[in-house]
């Protein structure tokens, strides 16, 4: 890869960010399409959002991926959102349209992608998310028009509530809320075709946790589970065992950012070229073994 002055420059803010892998994916993929792109990550506190989004202004940062915490505290700063960002209230994504700073979310078409590849159409499934912040918002939103009923199970159940009568305002959709408990979690699991931990439940250093006890898994039922680091959580493992589909955290995590690749370039994101460096990144690390 070689910058030159016309190189545009694209990134990721967040606070951490170390540990994203972003970087290596879209850089991947710019170098695969032969495009004049490069992407950096930079962290960026609460405190000094405002002076980085003004940043991108005066450098002329031509795309920025956002992650936690910034992704509602940006808003303030963009001069618009996209109709799904403006739904959710959270951008992920920022398009840099000649000055113009432009937020999307990403997030549920990510997902929704990887579902639809797995189960195909969902207008007849019945879908469980487990957990209510903000990787259960985004995917509520873009799931609830889509699918037969989706329920939202929280073991804070204000929060779960609270979400549920959020997309009853502002989408279409059959939306239930519920405490999580051994009791509920059984007896929403017997009627649901797709089940989703929008938790980090299971993820490294835990990895030996589960929200789903094994018992609860059958086949029929289509398990997605958003963590990525393990790739392959204990839930997946145990769901693949009991002869149930699969769908892990990191096809949502490339998805979302094979989105966000075409917003800036204009250009079809290499998926297969992302998924291959974004494994390759975690073999480095050692978590691909």
């Amino acid at each position: 890869m070689t910058i030159t002055g016309r190189t545009r420059l694209c990134a990721v803010i967040g606070d951490p960010v170390e540990h994203s892998l972003s970087p290596c994916i879209h850089n991947a993929a710019f170098k695969h399409l032969g495009l004049d792109y490069v992407y950096v990550a930079f962290r960026v506190r609460y405190e000094e959002l405002e002076w980085a989004i003004r940043g991108v202004r005066s450098l002329g940062i031509h795309g920025l991926n956002v992650t936690m915490p910034h992704k509602i505290g940006v808003i303030r700063y963009l001069d618009r959102l996209d109709p799904e960002a403006e739904l959710l209230g959270a951008v992920n994504t920022i398009l840099n349209d000649d000055g113009a700073l432009v937020g999307y979310n990403t997030d549920g078409r990510g997902a929704l992608k990887a579902l639809l590849e797995v189960d195909g159409d969902l207008k007849a499934k019945k879908v469980l998310i487990i957990g209510a912040g903000g990787a259960s918002r985004a995917l509520s939103f873009t799931l609830a028009p889509r699918v037969r009923e989706l329920t939202i199970l929280n073991r804070t159940y204000g929060r779960a509530k609270t979400l549920a009568e959020d997309l009853k305002k502002k989408v279409e959709g059959t939306v239930r809320a519920c405490r999580l408990s051994d009791e509920t979690l059984k007896e929403e699991l017997e009627n649901s075709d797709v089940v989703i931990n929008a938790t980090p439940v299971g993820m490294r250093p835990n990895e030996d946790e589960t929200p789903i006890p094994k018992e609860l898994l059958r086949p029929g039922l289509t398990v997605f589970d958003l963590v990525y680091n393990p790739i392959e959580t204990r839930l997946l493992k145990e769901a693949k065992a009991a002869g149930a589909k699969t769908i892990d955290g990191l096809t949502m995590l490339v998805y979302q950012g094979a989105a966000s690749f075409e917003l800036w370039t204009g250009v079809e994101a290499p998926v297969e070229v992302m998924m291959d460096a974004a494994k390759r990144e975690l073999r480095r690390r050692g978590i691909i073994l």
